[in-house]
């Protein structure tokens, strides 16, 4: 029995000792040149999957990604009984938190005009809103969403969430299905987007959704770069009708130098660092999904294929 792991060798001096200590039954296969007999790889830790995996591994069972994303497996080249599974970590949710918490206050301040005003040596003071006048809503109530919900109570704002399935949540007002987020967008200030990335998100941030935003509201854009129409931002951004963004995530990464994203004076660009699994944290996810795959429990992070998250 072995794990074929596949992704940066400083992880992988991580991952080792720790694989060796916790399960000493398995070989661990650091890239392809070590793989000694294809027919015990049962595992494989990667970001992207190898083509046609089980040709090569007829024996393989399941895929750990070595992230929190599952959207760059091709599920349909893997057969039904070959599971998924993306980083389940503590740190993913904290991190997420800090970001979103630090875009959501940098927009509710106006960051953005006054990146540009230093930029252009101008000193002008912009209003100054009370949070408890605004609404932020998040999209996506899995994990992350309810602990940016969590961690922005203290501040005082209005609270909202949507998601594909009922969610009660102290404190929030909660919307439900493509029938109610019409309802959701038009009462919210500062729109955060963690969903995930299926046939059904991908770009749905586009213009007709913040055509249907208040004028003057924003965006905090976590989640995956092919949720977010350019144009229809840019557009929105030009005429005024949202006031700032705050991106970690674009499709392509890294941006054109070209890309009107790097100078936008409305826009502030990070390079994906919302969340980074840290490598102890997930060598010990791994174990643990390697663990119940092999007990029959329940797998922390399962991937549904046919949904694709």
């Amino acid at each position: 029995m072995a794990l074929l792991y596949l992704s940066h060798k400083e992880r992988a001096e991580v991952w080792k000792p720790i694989f060796a200590r916790e399960l000493p039954e398995l070989e661990f296969y650091d890239g392809f040149d070590a793989v000694q007999d294809p027919s015990k790889v049962r595992f494989i830790a990667t970001w992207n999957a190898p083509a046609d995996p089980v040709k090569t591994y007829p024996n393989l069972e399941m895929i750990l990604s070595v992230g929190a994303g599952v959207d760059q497996f091709d599920f349909r080249a893997l057969p039904e009984h070959v599971k998924v599974a993306r980083m389940v970590t503590p740190s993913i949710a904290e991190m997420m938190r800090d970001y979103v918490v630090l875009g959501v206050l940098a927009m509710h301040r106006q960051l953005p005009r006054y990146i540009a005003q230093q930029r252009d040596k101008t000193w002008s003071a912009g209003r100054v809103d009370l949070a408890r006048r605004k609404t932020v809503g998040v999209m996506g109530l899995g994990q992350l969403g309810t602990a940016v919900l969590e961690a922005l109570r203290p501040f005082g704002f209005k609270l909202a969430g949507w998601g594909r399935s009922p969610r009660a949540l102290d404190g929030v007002q909660t919307f439900v299905g493509r029938s109610e987020l019409p309802a959701f967008l038009a009462g919210t200030d500062i729109l955060i987007c963690l969903l995930p990335l299926t046939k059904e998100t991908e770009t749905i941030l586009d213009a007709q959704l913040f055509a249907a935003l208040p004028k003057g509201a924003t965006l905090v854009h976590a989640g995956r770069g092919r949720q977010l129409d350019h144009d229809a931002l840019l557009d929105a951004l030009d005429t005024g009708h949202l006031e700032g963004a705050f991106l970690d995530v674009t499709e392509p990464e890294p941006l054109p130098a070209e890309h009107p994203f790097w100078s936008h004076p409305r826009l502030v660009l990070t390079p994906h660092v919302a969340t980074m699994t840290d490598f102890e944290e997930g060598a010990l996810a791994a174990v643990e999904c390697l663990r119940a795959h092999e007990a029959g429990r329940p797998i922390p992070g399962l991937v549904d294929k046919a949904r694709g998250y």
